[in-house]
């Protein structure tokens, strides 16, 4: 129905930066919340940011200030600016849409397959 695809994850040197994107297509009525969350080896998901449709943001305060999260409706996208990063970064980042798929009914979530990011030391 909905699929959910992250793209823009890689490697680079602490200090420096990458953006991430991610698209949501399919049958899409309209989408809430967009989110982007983290998971790092032998840790649970946590949340770095997220964005409603009216462009409210929401951060984590491991990355306030450091990270910028915005979205595109038009195109059902949101992207993840990251400057600063640490080593701690590092973690397969999530994009997570809340989708209604008609005019009435609940909203969905649907998840993306995720994308390394790994910032060296």
């Amino acid at each position: 129905q909905v699929q959910v695809v992250e793209s823009g994850g890689g490697l680079v040197q602490a200090g420096g930066s990458l953006r991430l994107s991610c698209a949501a297509s399919g049958i899409i009525f309209k989408i809430n919340v967009m989110g982007w969350y983290r998971q790092a080896p032998g840790k649970q998901r946590e949340l770095v940011a997220s964005i409603t449709s009216d462009d409210s943001t929401n951060y984590a305060d491991f990355v306030k200030g450091r990270f910028t999260v915005s979205r595109d409706n038009a195109k059902n996208t949101v992207y993840l600016q990251m400057n600063s990063l640490k080593p701690e970064d590092t973690a397969v980042y999530y994009c997570n849409a809340n989708v209604h798929l008609e005019s009435v009914g609940p909203a969905w979530g649907f998840w993306g397959q995720g994308t390394q990011v790994t910032v060296s030391s």
